[in-house]
């Protein structure tokens, strides 16, 4: 049911682009610099490109910058997890080899036993 929701979303969400795609197809200029800082740094970068390329290239970018941004913000968190996995599996080990060792001497079967109960 969910997987139906999510493409009744997504053929809205490609109808609605499309449709401000079309009704937006006029031509612009995008310049780099104000034209008096331009002709000063001698620096006068511009395309021209349609309208809903630029919308959609903003919205693309901002969720980019978003992402980037968020990934950067939990790289802390994400580090202290990383520290707490190693923590856990070198305890892990420590508790089989002494568990090995408690279990030196005794039949298998008493072993896997105890082993089951802890």
């Amino acid at each position: 049911m969910m997987r139906y929701i999510r493409y009744a979303f997504l053929a809205t969400l490609g109808i609605l682009l499309v449709s401000v795609s079309l009704a937006n197809r006029q031509m612009v200029t995008l310049s780099l610099l104000p034209e008096d800082l331009a002709h000063l740094l001698g620096v006068n970068f511009s395309l021209t490109l349609p309208l809903f390329l630029v919308v959609l290239g903003g919205i693309a970018a901002g969720v980019v910058i978003g992402f980037v941004w968020e990934w950067l913000r939990e790289h802390k968190h994400r580090r202290t997890a990383d520290v707490k996995h190693r923590e856990v599996r070198k305890l892990e080990r420590e508790v089989k080899s002494l568990k090995k060792k408690q279990n030196e001497g005794k039949d298998e079967v008493l072993a896997i036993l105890d082993d089951a109960a802890a």
